[in-house]
């Protein structure tokens, strides 16, 4: 969740083909050895069902150097789709640079008991190649690889400090295979009290 432009925050949460399905092949066979030992995640995301108050910023110019910095706030609105299997998240923010809104379709794979995440700008209106990832110890890590700036770089979006009133998100990108990350995305989440 990230960019110089919204447009790129859509192809900067995907995945390139042969990764998510490289990802999927390992997972089954991994699965496949180990037998029962993979945990069924299909309700990772039930924590976040609900309308959130939004907070977050975002770097202006990833992998530059600069420290430049834009924040926005708004609201996070998650709805479980196919009893917890699958979420649609919207996101609906305002800062210094401008109006906001992201579309996230997360589907769970009860094979590869993995998440994808497949994220759209409201600017650009197609899904990307999916984000693929788990939760493991209260924490989710998603990886891809895509290009930016015409480079590949490895992307890594993490939701952690998870609670039933807050949670924490962050997206890092590394241009040196993972040797070093730059976080570009943080943003915190507040459940909206009703009644």
């Amino acid at each position: 969740m990230r960019f110089d432009t919204i447009g790129r925050f859509a192809a900067t949460l995907c995945v390139t083909g042969f990764l998510a399905s490289s990802a999927h092949a390992t997972s089954q066979t991994n699965a496949a050895q180990a037998g029962s030992t993979y945990r069924d995640g299909q309700h990772d995301f039930d924590f976040e069902i609900g309308t959130w108050k939004t907070h977050l910023k975002r770097l202006v110019h990833p992998l530059t150097g600069s420290q430049q910095w834009a924040t926005y706030d708004g609201t996070t609105v998650v709805r479980k789709v196919w009893d917890g299997r699958a979420n649609l998240v919207e996101l609906e923010v305002d800062g210094q640079t401008g109006h906001m809104e992201l579309l996230s379709l997360r589907l769970y794979d009860p094979q590869a008991h993995q998440w994808s995440l497949n994220v759209a700008s409201s600017k650009g209106g197609s899904l990307g190649v999916p984000t693929i990832g788990e939760f493991r110890n209260g924490r989710g890590e998603f990886i891809d690889q895509e290009g930016y700036n015409d480079r590949m770089i490895l992307v890594r979006f993490i939701i952690s400090d998870i609670t039933p009133d807050s949670c924490h998100f962050e997206q890092s990108f590394s241009g040196d295979g993972g040797k070093t990350w730059e976080i570009n995305w943080i943003a915190t989440d507040t459940r909206v009290k009703t009644g």
